[in-house]
């Protein structure tokens, strides 16, 4: 699986598209906010900016991505204020794949500078462009970033991990599509090698566009434990398999499919992000917090009831749905009943697990600093 290719959000805004299912998203941005506006602060407050660049990595589609950057957009121009200074001009950058719905989100974009120019006066200050391509690189030249932020974008791997690609010889994770407790240890190695080598990466290649002093706001899902195959890392995923091999065995798509397919996706834990960040040596952590997020964004639902598991169960597969049926789609090659039914399964499963016990995603928020 290419993921650079394949890897997207749902298209669009309908029931089954990302803009329409992305609560959970939204949620975690709000816990990074406040962290931003301390990044900003710092960042205003010590330079005195005239242009600024900021990127957003990993932006996606739909209204999410907009109102980051509005409200990033309004801490700037309080601070100039306060500083007595004239408000910079805006160069924003919004990064994804290839495949990512960029038409969708720039047809969001009249209503945006229309707001801009109304509601903030700052219309023909802000200059909007796309720039596709893997973060997993370089996308802008050097020195031309004051800040950036990615936001539930670095749990995904560049690629599958070396010796677990559909086409492997021999397929070492059968029965799962991520790490789990009956997963060998070379399979837990093979995820921890491919992150190390992606993060690392990533934090070079800001490191290089990111001008002396510049910020940077990561958000993304980790885990608590060094153990990776504890639940708040991968239970999501465990539950997710266990729903595949239901359709296996109605004979709705082949064994052999399930056992090839893993999922590009990594939860770290604090102390592997810590390691990287220092061996690569470019960036001071400013701070590294950890929140809890519900599966379905903390909907209001007594998960006891029936009605009450069958209505957290379909927002969580909705929201799952949107994020991987790209991947799905493109291994399995299944028509949309099939995943249809795939996500009923998989509704299910969650219901009944969430009414056990309520699993939580981790999220880390890490503000950095880029040396000067």
């Amino acid at each position: 699986m290419e993921v650079v290719q394949v890897l997207h959000m749902n298209k669009g805004n309908g029931d089954t598209s990302y803009a329409k299912n992305s609560t959970v998203q939204r949620k975690i941005i709000s816990f990074g906010k406040t962290i931003i506006e301390e990044a900003l602060l710092e960042l205003s407050s010590n330079y005195d900016i005239d242009s600024m660049g900021i990127s957003d990595l990993g932006c996606s589609m739909g209204p999410n991505t907009l109102s980051v950057i509005s409200e990033i957009m309004d801490i700037v121009r309080a601070t100039s204020g306060h500083l007595r200074r004239p408000v910079p001009e805006f160069r924003l950058f919004f990064n994804d794949l290839y495949s990512n719905d960029f038409n969708y989100l720039f047809m969001l974009l009249p209503a945006f500078y229309k707001m801009l120019k109304e509601e903030k006066g700052i219309g023909s200050q802000c200059f909007i462009s796309g720039v596709p391509g893997s973060f997993y690189g370089r996308l802008l030249p050097s020195n031309s970033l004051h800040f950036v932020y990615s936001f539930s974008s670095l749990h995904w791997l560049s690629q599958v991990p070396v010796g677990l690609e559909s086409y492997a010889v021999k397929h070492l994770n059968k029965g799962k599509v991520y790490i789990s407790k009956s997963s060998p240890q070379s399979v837990v190695n093979a995820y921890s090698s491919q992150f190390q080598a992606d993060f690392s990466q990533f934090i070079k290649s800001r490191s290089q566009e990111l001008v002396p002093g510049g910020r940077m706001v990561l958000s993304f899902l980790g885990r608590k434990s060094i153990d990776p195959t504890t639940e708040d890392g991968c239970y999501q995923w465990e539950l997710l398999a266990e729903a595949l091999m239901s359709l296996v065995k109605e004979g709705l798509i082949e064994e052999e499919k399930v056992a090839s397919f893993n999922a590009p996706y990594y939860a770290p834990c604090a102390e592997e992000l810590k390691v990287e960040i220092l061996k690569e040596g470019s960036f001071i952590i400013n701070r590294l917090e950890a929140f809890e997020v519900d599966w379905d964004g903390g909907a209001v639902a007594d998960t006891h009831t029936e009605q009450g598991k069958m209505m957290v169960g379909e927002r969580v597969a909705k929201t799952i749905r949107a994020v991987v049926e790209s991947m799905l789609e493109s291994h399995f090659r299944m028509g949309q009943d099939t995943m249809d039914v795939l996500f009923i399964k998989f509704a299910e499963i969650v219901g009944n697990h969430l009414s056990k016990t309520r699993t939580k995603y981790i999220n880390f928020v890490i503000s950095l600093v880029r040396k000067c």
